[in-house]
C-alpha cells in the first residue's frame, strides 16, 4: 500500500495556519468496519421503484460490514436470481422484483430479514 505523502493539503482543508513548529497534522485513519456474522445482520427488502423510470427493483438494506462482503452477497444474490444489479453503499439492488426469493435466500444463509 502507497504511503501517505507528508505535505498532502487537500487532507489539511479544515486547518486554517499553525504557529507551532511542531505541529503535525493528524490523517484520520478509519478502521474498516467489521462485518457482523449472518445472525446479527437485520436485513431490510423493499421493492422500490422512484427515480429509476418505472422499473422495479428489489432493495436489500442494512447491512453492516466491509464492501468486499456487501459485493459477495449481492453476487450470490445476483446469480442465485439470474439477473443484473449492482451492490455499494451498504445496499444491494436486484433488478426485478425478487422479494420473496430473495428473502428465502437470505433466510436459508442465515440472515435475519424483515
Amino acid at each position: 500500500m502507497a504511503r501517505k505523502p507528508e505535505n498532502d493539503w487537500k487532507d489539511r482543508l479544515g486547518v486554517v495556519y499553525s504557529t507551532s513548529n511542531e505541529y503535525s497534522y493528524d490523517y484520520d485513519n478509519d478502521a474498516a468496519a467489521e462485518t457482523l456474522s449472518n445472525s446479527a445482520q437485520k436485513l431490510i427488502v423493499t421493492l422500490d421503484k422512484k427515480q429509476r423510470g418505472g422499473k422495479q427493483v428489489t432493495l436489500v438494506s442494512g447491512f453492516v460490514g466491509q464492501e468486499e462482503d456487501l459485493k459477495a452477497l449481492g453476487k450470490m444474490l445476483k446469480t442465485k436470481c439470474g439477473v443484473g444489479g449492482s451492490a455499494k453503499a451498504g445496499e444491494i439492488i436486484i433488478q426485478g422484483d425478487f422479494r420473496t426469493r430473495v428473502k428465502g435466500l437470505l433466510k436459508k444463509e442465515g440472515y435475519k430479514v424483515r
